[in-house]
């Protein structure tokens, strides 16, 4: 690899569809999020198998983790964007992801929410830095930019494959059964994603050089004594907030007041900062604000999978998809990420088809039809209530084609969001928008822990038949008002549209 750092305009003016530089992004926020999803997937049943917690308590639970790591991702945004620069943060993160996943690996049982503390605070610092940087190697209106963001997506989603299916199916035991031992299955599903978070942090150091100035210290200007105090102080001060984490996340009450307390002063913030740029950057900011709103319902929806919809996986599928032996829950924890994976590509390639021929839908058209999808694969999921046997077992198979359509929703919302948030954002603000941008999938996973836990509560005490009736009529609810959601965004698209101006 060339030794010397490549200049900004260098990174910018590359050749073909993708920058090179995006494929070393790409391999180390995969490996991240091998990480982060196979302890998603592994959270809820963890807790109702080996914490004996019931399923309501489990998914607030859930809510309550999920909510705290995508928060702690504005929190992270913020001291990239003032103190740390986003390669620093992105390293410290990765630390402390390594620690708290050889932590559970440890004794899960015993250390279950120190391990889970350090796990969200590394995530924070982790998670909006690398979308940021990955906007920072296009100019600003380069039309390759959403195929850039779709690709990096994919490459999300291959770790999300492969963690979200490997973990869950260790600790259940349909995999590796010969080779881990029972009392050991947790351990080892754990200690994967310790394992897997240091091949993320040794791809980044390793290739970093090649991003020229980007990521780098906010605090040049400063004397270096001076730069590294702050940057000490930061340091300690995430260590520090460990036990508060730790009380705030096993007592969800705290969570409550937690999520009343960021969202408005978050909000507040941005205000704040509203006040030093001009009218016209300002009104993208309001539209940026439209597209955060409506993702939090989209992810308390979509986030079901990781709570109710892995109980419902546990409980009410069989295990075979087209003939072939699998684990409900690693096919929940995973199918959707195997979709994106097949098609995240190929619809990025149908959007910049679209806007060579200018008929592109624009962004607001393209969240609506997110919604659209989202209603459609609910709606699958209600259906499968109408092939159960009588013990209340369903088809895999259909439960599936719901993710299959699901998907569809998610890449017309998700890969673009991030890029809409890098379009819209005056530079100053870049990470503090895309933190907002995770700040609104806590609310959705805070929101999803609830929903999740309304359906678990309306089904104790039932049959497992009767299970399945609940858990599937919830999910024909959030099919209605997903629909709705989506009917109402394209109906408003033309006034966002303005608040826009030039940005597509």
């Amino acid at each position: 690899m060339n030794t010397t750092s490549p200049t900004l305009e260098e990174i910018q003016n590359f050749e073909g569809k993708y920058p090179k530089q995006l494929w070393y992004l790409f391999f180390s926020e995969m490996w991240e999020r091998f990480c982060f999803y196979g302890m998603r997937g592994m959270l809820v049943i963890f807790m109702v198998s080996e914490l004996a917690m019931n399923d309501r308590v489990a998914n607030l639970q859930y809510g309550a983790t999920q909510a705290f790591v995508y928060a702690f991702t504005f929190i992270g945004g913020l001291f990239a964007d003032k103190i740390l620069g986003y390669r620093k943060s992105l390293f410290w993160g990765g630390i402390l992801m390594i620690v708290g996943s050889m932590i559970l690996a440890f004794d899960p049982k015993q250390f279950f929410f120190f391990g889970i503390s350090f796990t969200i605070i590394g995530t924070g610092f982790f998670k909006p830095n690398i979308s940021t940087m990955v906007g920072k190697l296009y100019k600003d209106n380069d039309a390759r930019r959403d195929a850039g963001f779709s690709l990096f997506y994919a490459g999300v989603n291959l770790g999300a494959l492969i963690g979200g299916y490997l973990c869950i199916a260790v600790a259940n035991g349909s995999m590796l059964t010969s080779i881990v031992p029972e009392h050991l299955r947790w351990n080892v599903a754990f200690g994967f994603a310790a394992f897997v978070m240091l091949i993320s942090l040794l791809t980044f150091t390793q290739t970093q050089k090649s991003l020229g100035d980007i990521g780098l210290s906010p605090l040049a200007n400063l004397g270096k004594s001076k730069r590294k105090t702050l940057e000490i102080v930061t340091y300690i001060g995430s260590l520090v907030i460990i036990p508060v984490i730790m009380t705030m996340v096993s007592n969800t009450e705290y969570t409550d007041i937690f999520m009343f307390i960021i969202g408005p002063a978050s909000l507040l913030y941005l205000f704040y900062e509203m006040r030093n740029f001009s009218i016209s950057e300002n009104k993208k900011l309001l539209a940026a604000l439209v597209f955060i709103i409506f993702s939090i319902f989209f992810w308390a929806f979509f986030e079901q999978s990781g709570g109710s919809l892995s109980l419902f996986a546990a409980h009410n599928l069989n295990n075979t998809v087209l003939g072939i032996p699998l684990d409900p829950n690693g096919v929940n924890n995973s199918a959707n990420s195997f979709f994106v994976i097949v098609f995240a590509a190929l619809v990025g390639l149908v959007w910049l088809w679209m806007h060579k021929r200018k008929i592109e839908p624009n962004t607001v058209v393209k969240f609506g039809l997110g919604f659209i999808f989202l209603a459609g694969g609910f709606y699958v999921f209600y259906y499968t209530k109408f092939f159960a046997d009588a013990t209340g077992k369903t088809s895999l198979d259909l439960f599936t084609f719901g993710w299959f359509i699901i998907t569809f929703g998610e890449l017309c919302l998700s890969p673009i969001g991030m890029s809409v948030m890098t379009k819209l954002s005056p530079n100053k603000t870049q990470a503090v928008m895309m933190g907002m941008w995770f700040l609104a999938s806590a609310y959705g996973q805070y929101f999803a822990g609830i929903l999740g836990a309304n359906i678990a509560e309306a089904s104790e005490n039932a049959t497992n038949l009767e299970k399945l009736t609940v858990y599937a009529d919830g999910y024909k609810d959030l099919a209605i008002y997903a629909l709705i959601a989506g009917v109402v965004l394209i109906a408003i698209s033309p006034l966002v549209k303005k608040l826009m101006q030039e940005v597509k």
